[in-house]
């Protein structure tokens, strides 16, 4: 069914019709209810906190308590990319987006501080990370206001002699950041 159909259906309803119809998806689809849930009750500092934990338990995971073993770091770009693609669905405020691409990488690079990095795709993935969250912070305008930031992890990518931190330069460059 296209938009256009859609609108021509919606129009046909009555009001109690329309209302039942809304309430029928919110009780059947999680996504809608999570949608309205937010739409009523924005609580977006909330959601960016747990979020961040959630992120920086993939690199400094909590012990549980009688377990003998130390949990290992599972470092997956993938549950920030979640969080992040999630919040922009929902329409979170770009500042708080913007916040949390950073925050991922931030916390990765103090990760890759305190422990030897091998693996090639984990600067690949983080040298994307860093483009994509530069690039939203150009396209919505506040780049201005996470600049230090920006140009902090790309100089932590120099101090921490990455195989990539040329690239990271690159970025800074394309967007005249220096």
């Amino acid at each position: 069914m296209s938009k256009r159909e859609l609108k021509k259906y919606v129009a046909q309803l009555t009001k109690e019709q329309l209302e039942e119809q809304v309430l029928e998806l919110y009780e059947k689809f999680s996504p809608v209810k999570v949608y309205y849930n937010f739409v009523f009750n924005p609580k977006e500092e909330t959601l960016l906190q747990e979020a961040k934990l959630k992120v920086s338990h993939e690199y400094f995971p909590i012990r549980n308590p009688g377990r003998k073993s130390k949990p290992r770091a599972k470092m997956r770009r993938s549950v920030a990319q979640k969080f992040i693609k999630h919040f922009i669905l929902l329409g979170v405020d770009p500042f708080i987006v913007a916040d949390l691409m950073l925050y991922a990488i931030e916390i990765a690079q103090t990760y890759a501080d305190e422990n030897p990095i091998k693996s090639e795709t984990f600067y690949k993935s983080m040298f994307n990370s860093f483009e994509q969250a530069t690039t939203f912070c150009v396209s919505n305008g506040i780049f201005t206001d996470f600049k230090a930031r920006i140009v902090k992890i790309a100089e932590e990518t120099n101090q921490q002699k990455w195989q990539n931190r040329f690239e990271f330069e690159t970025v800074i460059d394309k967007f005249s950041i220096s």
